[in-house]
C-alpha cells in the first residue's frame, strides 16, 4: 500500500498528489512514469512523474480528473493509500546540452515538465517554458517553473499568441534559433505543437501515456505507430518524435472505449456522488461539465478529440 502524503487541488479538475514510494523515488528520472491502481477493482493508470524526493522517499504526480479511476483517486484523503504503484517505467528523456530548448506544456503537462526543465537547465540549456491554459484559472506552477527556466510564457487562448503552438511558431520565425522542443499535455496539444515545428525541422519530443495494462510491453494495449512501425509507449517510450507519430491512428485507439468509460463513471458516480460534493474536492472535479471539459477547445482545430 502506498500512502498519500499530499492531495492538493491546483486548478479546476487538476490534482497534485504525493505518495510514499521510496524505491521509486530512488531511481526515478525525468520523462519516466508510474502506473497506479487505486484499489483492487481499479484499472491501471499510467501517469508521468511530476517530481520525486529521494531523501523523503516520495513521488509526485499531477493528473486530470476525467473518468472513474481519476475521480476515485481524487477523492482519497491524505493518510489513505492506493493499492499499488509500479515504476519508474519507460525510458528516461534524453538530457544533454542541446542549446536553446522550448518546454511546452498544457493542462496536467506542467507536472512532468517541471523535472524535465530542471534537468535541462542543469545541463546548461537555455530553457524557454510556455504554459498553455484555457484561461488564467487553469494555469499552475508558474513560479515553480521559473526556478528552472530562463523564460516562462503563459498563453491562455486569446490574442496573437493564444496557444503553445502559436508560441512555437513565432519563436521559430524570430530567427533566434531553437534546437529542441519538448511537449507535454493532451494529445491534441502535442499534435499541434509538433505540427508547428514540422516545417522548420526542429525535433519535437512528445510524451505518450495511453491505455496500458502491464506496462512491460507484453499486452500491446499502448501500441502506437511511429514512422510506420508499431511501438509500445510503455517500453519504447513514453518519448517519441512528434513528427513521426500517426496521430489519427492514436486518437482512434484513445476514443475506442469512450462509451464504456462513460457507463463506468455513471455507475460509480451514482454511489459516490457525496464524495465528489465534498467541499475539498468541489474545485477538483465538476461532473456536470465532464463531457465539455474532455473536448479540446482550440480555434484552429479541425476536430475535437473528446475523451483523450
Amino acid at each position: 500500500m502506498y500512502e498519500i502524503v499530499k492531495n492538493e487541488t491546483l486548478v479546476p479538475n487538476i490534482v497534485h498528489m504525493k505518495f510514499k514510494a521510496p524505491k521509486i523515488a530512488s531511481t526515478a528520472r525525468p520523462g519516466q512514469f508510474v502506473i497506479i491502481r487505486v484499489d483492487e477493482r481499479g484499472e491501471r493508470i499510467p501517469m508521468g512523474l511530476a517530481g520525486w524526493d529521494e531523501k523523503e522517499g516520495t513521488v509526485d504526480i499531477v493528473f486530470y480528473v476525467l473518468g472513474t479511476s481519476t475521480a476515485k483517486l481524487s477523492t482519497l484523503k491524505e493518510g489513505q493509500s492506493v493499492a499499488n504503484i509500479a515504476g519508474p517505467l519507460g525510458k528516461p528523456t534524453e538530457i544533454k546540452n542541446f542549446g536553446r530548448v522550448i518546454c511546452a506544456c498544457g493542462c496536467f503537462g506542467a507536472g512532468p515538465t517541471l523535472p524535465l526543465a530542471k534537468a535541462l537547465k542543469e545541463k546548461g540549456n537555455y530553457v524557454m517554458t510556455v504554459i498553455e491554459g484555457r484561461g488564467p484559472d487553469f494555469v499552475f506552477w508558474v513560479d515553480e517553473l521559473k526556478k528552472y527556466s530562463d523564460e516562462v510564457h503563459v498563453v491562455t487562448g486569446c490574442g496573437k499568441t493564444a496557444w503553445a503552438n502559436d508560441f512555437i511558431e513565432q519563436e521559430l520565425q524570430s530567427g533566434k534559433g531553437v534546437d529542441r522542443i519538448f511537449a507535454h499535455g493532451c494529445p491534441f496539444m502535442m499534435k499541434v505543437s509538433s505540427d508547428a515545428s514540422r516545417a522548420a525541422g526542429v525535433e519535437t519530443i512528445v510524451s505518450l501515456t495511453p491505455i496500458m495494462v502491464d506496462g512491460t510491453g507484453m499486452c500491446g494495449a499502448c501500441r502506437v505507430e511511429v514512422a510506420g512501425e508499431t511501438k509500445f509507449a510503455c517500453v519504447d517510450g513514453p518519448d517519441f518524435s512528434g513528427h513521426a507519430i500517426n496521430w489519427d491512428g492514436l486518437v482512434m485507439r484513445l476514443r475506442q472505449l469512450i462509451p464504456e468509460e462513460d457507463k463506468s463513471f455513471n455507475i460509480w458516480e451514482r454511489d459516490n456522488w457525496h464524495k465528489l460534493m465534498d467541499c475539498r474536492h468541489k474545485k477538483s472535479f465538476n461532473p456536470a461539465k465532464r463531457r465539455l471539459i474532455t473536448e479540446v477547445e482550440h480555434p484552429d482545430a479541425d476536430c475535437k478529440l473528446a475523451g483523450v
